[in-house]
């Protein structure tokens, strides 16, 4: 049985209609099956990168709604399918390990292992490609399926993020109050969930997720870098200074330190169990010169709270 080509091949990646049919045709031990298999597995792969590409980049502005996201997401799923068709070369390594599981020589090792090892029919191995596929990757989700808790993991990076600062998180929510949500959020906010972190000119890391700058009363060490500063709402591009740790540690305790001992943040860490209190406030305190950090703010961690 051949799939037509109406059947995944022409639709959007990962249109569930086209998988259904997908897997009604590995049924019949279909080759090409599992070949298009592999390949809707390839472009679920892009998806998932062009997906982490655009969630590492800070988002905002007089333009961005939630209609532009919905068709941003669409557009990725289309340049996944165009991608895969073309081919990286992920779907032929697939393609070439499910084979090597039928070939004469696997057969044979399996036999002389157990005599009781069941051939594995085509059908079988497309529906193991197709697995991941069957599981929409989402935020927040509750399900695990074992076969695709790494790509899960690949794919989030609220998650990683969480798993990588949390302890941190929490240790600074305990020395100033604040819920550890609202740390991390700004810590992610900051660094796009720790992918754009600030490094010296020769990659050395600064460990500083705050973007927390120097200042004359600083004595540690320092890392020059490009930025943005908006001048009277006008984004203008410029070298600043900015504070570097020997640890992530250091750099979650001193952004505590920094609350607690500035009198600007005063009503931040009085105001600060509510969203809406502790990012306004934030701003109101002049953390940073964007006009629509609090709004940002309360984007990325209403978002990390989700996760």
């Amino acid at each position: 049985m051949s799939l037509p080509t109406t059947a995944v091949g022409q639709r959007l990646a990962l249109d569930m209609q086209g998988l259904e049919a997908l897997r009604a045709a590995a049924k019949q031990n279909s080759p090409q099956a599992l070949k298009e298999s592999a390949r809707q597995f390839e472009a679920l792969f892009i998806n998932m990168m062009l997906k982490s590409m655009r969630e590492a980049t800070v988002s905002g502005g007089l333009l961005e709604s939630q209609d532009g996201q919905l068709y941003t997401s669409l557009l990725d799923q289309q340049l996944s399918q165009t991608l895969s068709q073309r081919g990286m070369g992920l779907a032929d390594a697939l393609l070439r390990q499910l084979n090597a599981q039928q070939s004469p020589a696997s057969l044979q090792a399996q036999a002389a292992t157990s005599a009781t090892v069941p051939q594995t029919a085509p059908s079988v191995l497309a529906e193991r490609a197709l697995a991941p596929l069957r599981f929409p990757l989402r935020e927040g989700a509750d399900t695990v399926d074992p076969d695709t808790t790494a790509l899960r993991v690949a794919a989030d990076p609220v998650r990683q993020f969480r798993a990588a600062m949390g302890t941190h998180a929490d240790e600074a929510a305990r020395m100033t109050g604040l819920p550890a949500s609202f740390i991390l959020g700004q810590a992610a906010l900051e660094s796009g969930w720790g992918k754009r972190q600030i490094s010296a000119a020769d990659g050395t890391p600064s460990y500083n997720l705050f973007g927390i700058k120097s200042g004359s009363g600083w004595k540690g060490r320092v890392v020059e870098v490009a930025t943005t500063e908006y001048v009277q709402g006008v984004p203008q591009s410029t070298v600043a200074r900015f504070r570097a740790y020997d640890s992530y540690a250091d750099a979650f305790r001193d952004y505590a330190n920094l609350l607690l001992n500035s009198p600007r943040y005063e009503r931040v860490l009085s105001q600060g169990q509510t969203v809406t209190g502790f990012a306004q406030g934030l701003q109101k305190a002049g953390y940073a010169t964007d006009p629509a950090y609090a709004a940002k703010l309360t984007r990325v961690i209403q978002r990390a709270l989700s996760a």
